[in-house]
């Protein structure tokens, strides 16, 4: 019974021993990083940015953000662990070891005439018959008594002095550290030590794993649904207008559960008539259309308006349940922008190639409605090549403006760009009528906007020239400059109500047969994980160079300044095709900022096979083969998106520029610094 109760005790030393494996790392972790995070701003400062209040940290927010429920549980833990503490602590002062020469208080080894006359002292302050306090006899019965019994006794003392119990020489014992009430088997408490077995043991992982196997199995990592991964990627098209990559958008199965209401019937008719410009219907036809259009699921009607209301500005026409929905579209909208992407560069086809052309229409629908600008902006209008898109989304800039600065001569936003801050401030005060302070939000917003460039090269590893079936391994530097100094920033953003960081596309593609050859999400705001994955890509690509360690270290050592100087690298492998010479295009696309696309062109010259062997092999095909569609689709889209809308990436102007081939060797190698999407300089030949 005593080793039993022995064991019990353990029972909150083993709770806390358990409690404190994880608890104790994760808190160090998370302190850690507390201390270690950056106290600059990186987010917009502008006036618009500021009265958004999205980055507005009140003292609600402030106490939020530590407040949460992870935190919460954490300090609630921690709370139970010094319980736990404070209770074993009195604990383990209330057990006593039987010690009968502390019991009697007397020295170990004292002599046998000493042991009795300590014993008839003790017998007088605690006999019965001396003293009827009952907790006297009980100490009298339990400790006095055996104390003395243990020490006169020849053989008891010897083993006790010898082996620490009168009893001798004890075997090894082991115990359960569970409460004494559990380890009673008999009666109801076995019932209570099978339920908790079953519970713990049983039930609560198999509950755990039912829950996470049943979300696992409707959603992705990127917590997307998978019924809409597979609407996507059959509702893709290999020439997709940017207004069709609007009714694929919004076919989402997430938007598809936005609760329809009879309520929402009169504030939808009165947004429409709002944003009816936006939708592209046949003014000729106007009111089939619009039957058509309203025939359409409801959820889907519901979606696209609130879409076009943030595109449009349209904000004060919701009512607040529809704000409600509003602003759960808005923010599952950049989850669903990405795994469109995706969709739109799968490999389609038996060389693995993409599509181009809606991969372009995604990244502009997703830089108009982060900015909140119509898409029509875009088109080119009123003398601008571009369309006023990308002036709309600097702070106090409306048509009127854009019309008054395109007077004087400038009417492309890289224009724009490439003058100094005095020449804008004059342009904007003098010439379209801004305030000084309007005119410094403007230069906040240019300061916070990257300038990308590009530096690509294409080469068979261990060999010269590219030959066809050769593995070519594609090596690009993205490189990211500020006027404020940042590398990491949050885009200017503020009818956009949530945060959202900067993502950026590198595609490498032939835009004359709408295929993406490669492509690559690049971010900047993680450089630790940036770091380390250029320092392993350039490792692994040193060693199967046959680099030395020194030769691979240096180069690690580059990498690693590059990354830190706000350069990205993009690393991958392609099968090179055919014989024949490629004029490919390598772009780098923002999904939240328009206007600072860059595109460089890379000339490929793929050799007839003379080496032995067949070295594509290696290269396996990811993503389903699916065929480029139907040709008949095809036209009617390219007729529709030639007519329609002109993307800023459409091919037509560069038909017309001479095209020149920087490269003379058979590895391609392309260098691009500062120059727009749309005037992005040709190769030499």
């Amino acid at each position: 019974m005593a080793a039993s109760e022995e064991t019990s005790a353990l029972f909150p030393i083993f709770i806390l021993t358990i409690m404190a494996i994880p608890i104790v790392p994760y808190t160090i972790s998370k302190l850690c990083r507390a201390a270690v995070k950056k106290s600059k701003s990186i987010h917009c400062h502008c006036s618009e940015c500021t009265r958004s209040g999205k980055y507005h940290k009140s003292i609600f927010k402030r106490i939020s953000n530590v407040s949460t429920w992870s935190n919460f549980t954490l300090l609630l833990l921690w709370v139970v662990m010094i319980i736990l503490v404070y209770y074993i602590r009195t604990m383990s002062s209330e057990i006593q070891v039987f010690d009968p020469f502390s019991i009697l208080g007397l020295e170990p080894g004292a002599l046998e005439s000493e042991i009795k006359k300590k014993y008839r002292r003790l017998s007088v302050q605690y006999h019965p018959d001396k003293n009827p306090d009952p907790e006297a006899h009980k100490y009298f019965v339990e400790y006095i008594a055996k104390a003395y019994q243990a020490l006169t006794d020849p053989i008891a003392r010897e083993n006790y002095e010898k082996y620490g119990h009168p009893d001798g020489r004890q075997g090894f014992q082991m115990g359960i550290a569970l409460p004494q009430f559990l380890l009673n088997i008999d009666g109801a408490s076995g019932g209570i030590l099978l339920i908790w077995i079953v519970g713990v043991c049983i039930l609560l992982p198999l509950v755990v794993a039912v829950v996470y196997l049943s979300r696992s199995s409707k959603y992705t990592g990127n917590y997307v649904m998978h019924q809409t991964l597979s609407t996507y990627y059959y509702l893709m098209k290999p020439s997709l207008a940017p207004s069709k990559v609007m009714d694929v958008f919004v076919k989402a199965a997430e938007y598809m559960e936005i609760p329809v209401r009879r309520t929402d019937d009169e504030p939808l008719q009165k947004l429409f008539m709002l944003v009816r410009s936006e939708l592209n219907l046949d003014l000729k036809n106007i009111k089939q259309e619009q039957a058509k259009f309203w025939k359409q699921h409801p959820a889907l009607v519901k979606t696209e308006l609130l879409v076009q209301a943030q595109l449009t500005h349209e904000f004060a026409a919701l009512s607040p349940s529809l704000q409600s929905d509003f602003r759960r579209i808005l923010e599952t909208a950049p989850r669903l922008l990405e795994e469109l992407m995706k969709m739109a560069v799968i490999p389609r086809n038996a060389q693995g190639h993409g599509w181009l052309r809606p991969a372009i229409g995604v990244v502009e629908l997703s830089q108009c409605i982060i900015q909140a600008v119509p898409l029509s902006a875009r088109k080119s209008t009123g003398g601008l090549p571009d369309g006023s898109a990308p002036f709309l989304q600097l702070p106090h800039i409306n048509e009127s403006v854009i019309k008054k600065v395109a007077r004087k001569k400038v009417r492309t936003f890289q224009e724009l760009l490439e003058m100094d801050s005095q020449e804008r401030a004059d342009l904007f005060i003098q010439t379209a009528g801004l305030a000084s302070a309007e005119v410094q939000d403007i230069e906040v917003v240019l300061d916070m906007m990257p300038s990308l460039t590009l530096d690509v090269t294409c080469q068979t590893e261990g060999e010269e020239g590219m030959q066809e079936g050769d593995i070519v391994t594609l090596h690009a530097w993205v490189n990211v400059k500020r006027g404020n100094g940042l590398i990491a920033a949050l885009p200017h953003a503020p009818h956009y109500p949530f945060h959202k960081e900067e993502n950026f596309w590198f595609l490498l593609a032939d835009s004359v047969s709408n295929n993406v050859w490669f492509s690559q999400k690049v971010s900047f705001m993680d450089e630790a994980a940036a770091i380390t994955a250029a320092s392993k890509a350039i490792e692994e690509s040193m060693e199967g160079s046959g680099a030395n360690m020194k030769e691979t270290s240096r180069a690690v050592a580059e990498a690693v300044e590059k990354v830190k100087g706000g350069s990205r690298l993009v690393l991958g492998k392609l099968q090179a095709p055919s014989e024949g010479s490629y004029n490919l295009t390598c772009y780098i696309l923002c999904d939240s900022w328009l206007g600072c696309d860059r595109k460089t062109n890379l000339k490929l010259r793929i050799l007839k096979r003379t080496r032995a062997g067949t070295r594509g092999a290696a290269l396996a095909d990811e993503g389903p083969i699916a065929e480029d569609g139907n040709e008949e689709d095809e036209e009617d889209v390219d007729e529709e998106y030639d007519e329609d809308y002109e993307s800023e990436y459409s091919e037509d102007e560069e038909d017309d520029q001479n095209s020149k081939n920087k490269h003379q060797a058979a590895n391609g190698t392309a260098n691009k610094h500062g120059q727009a999407a749309e005037n992005s300089s040709s190769d030499e030949e």
